[in-house]
Parts: structure tokens; C-alpha cells; sequence
């Protein structure tokens, strides 16, 4: 099955369960996942272009990557955002958003328009491979992850300096896609990513996406209610690894609570039993 499929039309109730072992199991797999583990970025890439004239086509690029996102979020996803002041409590500084992981197209655009402020997502280096759209993401804010040690110390000074400008970070810690999953699974790297926000002392929130059967009659994909939950902040008493696991459990445990807000399971998720 096609991964658009998926997301972008209705499929019989046949269509719409998965099997799986593990929360870690990916349910999408394409040609650029199967690819994952060998692709690398390019030669020389720029976390943040040093080009004056690229820094403006991202600017104008972002702007009209909204005007899009709002399209789309409002006459296709029929999205809700509830609590989206609550991230006035971080007002003059920069945080940290972790969300759920159930829908590429979403997951891409909402938070754009979630957020009170320019976004920047951590994303693989698998997606700059995605034709059509690939080569834009860093422009509209993706920062993919770095291999090698030159390219992980670029990629954190990055983080650190949008950061340091006021935006937002947007990190998905389930890693894997699960179509209209209304659970949350753990997060694989465990507390590791809460990084980020520990190291430059700032807030994080959550932003859970829930779904809800369709106000449009006869169509049988969700509609979605997105709710956004913090802040959440490191304590100054902890050290940086006792802030990591704090701020990971209060971002596990309000995603699930959030989830709870899930009233239509338009896909149907069940664990294979272990052979004996």
C-alpha cells in the first residue's frame, strides 16, 4: 500500500490493521526507509546558510509554506487547536516542542501553525531524499541529523543558536510513523533528546494530536484535535542527566494524558503473539 494512501483518501476497514512486535516496528516502509541506514548528508551541507540570498528564499519560502499549511490543516485535516496560549508562558525565550507521531503530512505542517513562532523540526537525513520536496526542507526549517562528528557538532551549534533566537524546536520522539495511532508508544532514544532544552535551560510543552470521527458525512478519516500541554521546565536542584529523565516522563505523561481525548480509532493496531 502506498504510503499517500494512507492519509489521503478513505480505505475499507480491512485496510486499516496493522500487525506489530514492537512499538519500534515501522508500519510505512518505503524505498528512502529502506535506504535509511546508507544515507548521508551532503559534502559541506549548512546547518545554517552562510548565503545572505538563501537565508531570504527560506524566509519567503516559510511565509508561503504557511499560507499552505493553514489550507490544508483547515479544509483537509479539519484540525483544532486547543491550548495553544499556554505558549505565551514563554514569552521571550526560545523552548521545545515533542509531540506524537501519526501522520507525515501533519506532522510537517501543523506545528507550523501550532507554534507562536518560527519552527525548526529534527528530522532524518532521509528526507532530503524525498523527491519533489526533499531538497526544500531545510529551507522551511527541517535540521536533519548529522553522522559524522564534524556534522553532529554543526548540527547541535545549530540547535543551540535557533534556539538562542526564540524559535521553537520541534522534536518527534516516537521516531516511527503509526498511522492515526491513538496511544503513545515510548520514546526508542529514551531521554536523550530532552537534551536540547537541559543544556540551554529553557521550557518544553507537548503538542498530542488526537482524532475524532469525521464531521463530514460519509467520510470515514478522522478529523483531529491537537492539544498542547507545559510548560515543562529542567530543575536548577538536578543535574543535566536527572533533568533529562525528568522533563522525558513529564512530556511521556502529559502526551498521555492528552490522549485520552482520542474518541475514534480509524486504525486498528494489533500486537502479534510471540512464538512459543
Amino acid at each position: 500500500m502506498a504510503k499517500a494512501e494512507l492519509f489521503q483518501k478513505d480505505l475499507p476497514e480491512s485496510e486499516r490493521v496493522f500487525y506489530y512486535t514492537s512499538e519500534e516496528d515501522d508500519p510505512i516502509q518505503t524505498a528512502e526507509q529502506e535506504r535509511k541506514e546508507k544515507v548521508g548528508l551532503p559534502e559541506g551541507y549548512q546547518f545554517i546558510p552562510r548565503n545572505p540570498f538563501k537565508r531570504l528564499y527560506g524566509s519567503v519560502l516559510y511565509r508561503g509554506f504557511k499560507v499552505f499549511a493553514r489550507y490544508y490543516a483547515n479544509s483537509y485535516l479539519h484540525m483544532k487547536v486547543v491550548g495553544r496560549e499556554k505558549f505565551k508562558k514563554a514569552k521571550g525565550t526560545g523552548y521545545v516542542v515533542y509531540a506524537n507521531h501519526t501522520n507525515p503530512y501533519h506532522d510537517a505542517f501543523s506545528p507550523a501553525l501550532v507554534a507562536d513562532r518560527r519552527i525548526f523540526t529534527i528530522v532524518s537525513p532521509v528526507n532530503l531524499k524525498i523527491p519533489g520536496i526533499g531538497k526544500y526542507l531545510p529551507y522551511i526549517g527541517a535540521l536533519p541529523l548529522g553522522a559524522t562528528l564534524e556534522e553532529k557538532i554543526a548540527f547541535n551549534e545549530a540547535i543551540d543558536k535557533r534556539l538562542a533566537q526564540k524559535n521553537c524546536l520541534v522534536i518527534y520522539p516516537e521516531a516511527h510513523v503509526w498511522p492515526y495511532y491513538t496511544g503513545i508508544r515510548k520514546f526508542p532514544a529514551g531521554d536523550k533528546s530532552f537534551k536540547y532544552a537541559v543544556r540551554n535551560n529553557l521550557p518544553i510543552f507537548t503538542m498530542t494530536t488526537t482524532y475524532q470521527k469525521s464531521r463530514v458525512e460519509g467520510q470515514a478519516r478522522p478529523d483531529m484535535t491537537v492539544y498542547v500541554d507545559g510548560p515543562f521546565y529542567p530543575d536548577a536542584n538536578l543535574t543535566d542527566e536527572e533533568n533529562r529523565a525528568k522533563l522525558a516522563e513529564e512530556a511521556y505523561n502529559s502526551m498521555v494524558k492528552m490522549s485520552k481525548h482520542n474518541s475514534y480509532e480509524y486504525f486498528k493496531y494489533v500486537k502479534k503473539a510471540k512464538k512459543k
